[in-house]
């Protein structure tokens, strides 16, 4: 997910120098490294920019015509693009503004979710959840009803039966939002 404006830093986040080459272009290298079968992007704002700089070899991109509406839209845009192009039977959902997304976390979630029954695997960052979120095929059509500027938090929260949860010391991954979290997060050479 990679579709939203960047009011609070007030540029494109997604384009934010980081390392050798963009922050959203860390994100995606990273989930390239993931034990996934694809990788989907969903852009919106400045998505012309966002494809001219950032390599997204390999990746399908989804553009989100009504990104300004919030993550929801977001959400509906790749389950939509994924239920109809895509035969793969979950989604690991990622943020594009989380560039310390841990793999260990998500081979964590992964493992879990082939022992599990239920339909969402959720890491729990001691004691709250976080990202990213694995989610069954069989939920995507709950998570297209999502409306406003909210992942998928609240729904799970109301159905506790689709949820494992998966426990984890570290504290969870954070966004880039502001210029100081762009100077405390961005990495150092």
């Amino acid at each position: 997910m990679a579709a939203g404006g960047s009011t609070r830093l007030g540029r494109p986040k997604q384009l934010e120098p980081w390392g050798d080459q963009t922050l959203l272009g860390h994100v995606v290298d990273r989930a390239r490294r993931l034990p996934v079968d694809e990788v989907w992007v969903v852009l919106g704002a400045d998505a012309d920019s966002i494809l001219d700089r950032v390599d997204l070899t390999g990746c399908s991109v989804v553009e989100n015509p009504e990104w300004q509406e919030g993550l929801a839209s977001s959400l509906r845009v790749g389950l939509d693009a994924l239920s109809r192009l895509s035969k793969v039977e979950a989604a690991l959902i990622l943020l594009g503004d989380q560039p310390d997304i841990s793999a260990q976390v998500v081979e964590t979630l992964i493992a879990r979710r082939n022992r599990s029954r239920r339909p969402a695997i959720v890491p729990k960052y001691r004691y709250r959840w976080g990202n990213p979120v694995l989610i069954d095929r069989a939920l995507w059509p709950h998570l297209m009803s999502l409306t406003g500027d909210e992942g998928a938090r609240r729904l799970l929260q109301a159905h506790p039966e689709w949820v494992e949860e998966v426990w984890f010391e570290a504290l969870p991954p954070r966004d880039v939002d502001t210029p100081a979290d762009v100077e405390e997060l961005r990495p150092r050479h």
